[in-house]
C-alpha cells in the first residue's frame, strides 16, 4: 500500500495531518535543503513526538514523495493551454519557477514518475494537450524530450546558485576572479573555438538562456509531430 492509499490516523492527541507534516518538511527543505529534513526535525517543528509522524508516513522517501507532490500543485497550470506547444512551455517555466522557490526540488526531478494526485494532474494536463496530434508513443517521447531539457537546465541553474552561496561569489565576481587564468590559457592558441565563444559570444541571463533552449527543443518536437505516422 502506498502513502497515497493509506488512510491517515486519528488527529489525537496533537492535531496532525499529512498536510501539516508536509508543509513543515517543505519549510525545512527550503531553509536547509533535503539534508535538513528528518522525521525528528519535522516532529520538533510541529511540537509532536517523532513516533506520531510514523502513523502518517513510513519512510523519509514517502515524505519526499509528499513534498514533491505538494510542489506539483504549484506547477499545475491554472488553465488549459491553447495548444501543445504552449502547454509544454508552461510546464517547463512553471517547473523552473517552482525549483527557484524550492531549490531542493532539483534533486528530486528526473527520477521515477510522480504518482501523487498533483503529479498525475500535471502529467494528464500535459499529455491531453497532445491528444489527436500523434500516436501515444510519439506524444510520450515529446513530453520526455522537453522534460529532459528543462530538468537538466533547472539542475544546472540551481547548481550555479548553490555555488554562489557556498563561495560567496556571484557569477560575475567568480568570472573576474578566474579571468586572468582563462585569458592565459586562451592565449596559448590551443582552444580557438572556446576563445571565439568567450570573446564573441553573447552572454545572456539564466532566464533568457532557458527560454531560448526551450524554444529550440520545441521546434524540434514540432518537426517530429508534423511527420506522417511511421516515418
Amino acid at each position: 500500500m502506498t502513502v497515497w492509499d493509506r488512510p491517515e490516523p486519528p488527529h489525537r492527541p496533537v492535531p496532525l495531518d499529512r498536510e501539516r507534516i508536509v508543509a513543515a518538511a517543505v519549510a525545512l527543505a527550503d531553509e536547509g535543503g533535503l539534508t535538513a529534513v528528518s522525521v525528528r526535525k519535522v516532529a520538533a517543528r510541529l511540537d509532536a513526538g517523532p513516533m506520531r509522524l510514523y502513523g502518517f508516513i513510513s519512510t523519509k522517501d514517502e515524505l519526499f514523495d509528499l513534498m514533491v507532490d505538494a510542489v506539483y500543485a504549484e506547477i499545475l497550470p491554472e488553465e488549459r493551454a491553447g495548444d501543445w506547444r504552449e502547454a509544454l512551455r508552461v510546464l517547463a517555466h512553471r517547473t523552473r519557477q517552482a525549483a527557484l522557490r524550492h531549490p531542493w526540488l532539483a534533486d528530486l526531478l528526473g527520477g521515477r514518475p510522480a504518482l501523487g494526485p498533483n503529479g498525475l494532474a500535471v502529467a494528464e494536463a500535459t499529455l491531453a494537450a497532445l491528444d489527436g496530434l500523434a500516436d501515444v508513443d510519439t506524444a510520450m517521447r515529446a513530453v520526455e524530450t522537453v522534460s529532459s531539457y528543462f530538468t537538466g537546465a533547472v539542475r544546472r541553474e540551481i547548481a550555479d546558485l548553490r555555488a554562489e552561496r557556498a563561495t560567496g561569489l556571484s557569477k560575475p565576481e567568480w568570472q573576474r576572479a578566474h579571468g586572468p587564468h582563462l585569458t592565459r590559457m586562451l592565449a596559448t592558441g590551443r582552444y580557438p573555438a572556446l576563445a571565439r565563444a568567450v570573446h564573441d559570444g553573447t552572454h545572456v541571463d539564466a532566464e533568457e538562456s532557458f527560454a531560448t533552449g526551450l524554444d529550440w527543443v520545441l521546434d524540434a518536437v514540432a518537426v517530429r509531430l508534423a511527420r506522417p505516422p511511421g516515418s
